[in-house]
């Protein structure tokens, strides 16, 4: 008889410790009753099952960080360029993520290297160097809307780093080099025009006002012996000498 009850208290602290579950705040437990789902995810917190009769996985909530493995594709102005990204992404609905994919985590990398493909392929590189920020909304967008049915949330997809062949290097380095020579002449011309613009206003000044000219060739000789010449030519004009015969 003592036998006996010994034995049924080893099976009651069994069925007792395979029936009470304990959940974490950020996870959710999906319940299977002999094999059917239950409608609601048990969770967070302590929560009893039937032993032997219920099965319950586990799904966590929290942000999950993917790396999308490098992908080498072609672009639409037909350059080869390698890629990688990275994908931000939770589960919202624990019993979709469980019951319409067989493994949400590696569905969703593939799902996000199909799109990258597919989406940068139809940019062009410079679009794909400048327009980044657009790309990656984009590329979110197309993610998040695969992934819905499957009660995945995608929150960011970023692009990382864009590997272009040497070729290509070279090439963009000699395209900047030349664009900015063509910025520095156009600066060039653009100072020259200024400049004859203000020459051209002295000149007038100078002609209304016959002793400006007097007075700015005096301020030149004065430059000119200020940089210790031991001989100095000064070409005068006869015109200097005209208010001196009018007098």
């Amino acid at each position: 008889m003592g036998g006996l009850m010994y034995g049924l208290f080893i099976v009651g602290i069994v069925i007792l410790v395979n029936a009470v579950k304990v959940i974490r705040e950020y996870e959710r437990a999906v319940i299977f009753r002999l094999g059917r789902l239950l409608p609601e995810p048990k969770g967070p917190g302590l929560f009893i099952i039937i032993p032997f009769i219920d099965k319950i996985e586990r799904i966590n909530l929290r942000v999950i960080t993917m790396d999308v493995p490098e992908q080498e594709i072609i672009t639409k102005d037909n350059v080869t360029v390698k890629v990688n990204a990275v994908v931000y992404f939770r589960v919202m609905n624990p019993n979709n993520a469980v019951t319409k994919v067989n493994n949400y985590f590696h569905a969703t990398s593939l799902i996000a290297q199909t799109t990258l493909r597919s989406v940068l392929g139809g940019v062009e590189l410079d679009a794909l160097l400048s327009e980044r920020e657009s790309i990656n909304q984009k590329l979110q967008k197309v993610v998040d809307e695969l992934t819905d049915p499957w009660g995945i949330k995608v929150s960011v997809v970023e692009i990382k780093d864009v590997e272009l062949p040497e070729v290509m290097k070279r090439a963009m380095a000699k395209q900047a080099e030349a664009e900015r020579d063509r910025r520095a002449k156009v600066i060039a011309a653009e100072a020259e025009y200024q400049a004859s613009e203000k020459l051209s206003m002295a000149a007038k000044v100078i002609e209304e006002t016959g002793v400006a000219i007097q007075l700015r060739y005096l301020q030149t000789l004065k430059e000119i012996a200020a940089e210790n010449n031991s001989t100095t030519i000064f070409p005068i004009p006869i015109d200097l000498f005209k208010q001196f015969v009018k007098k």
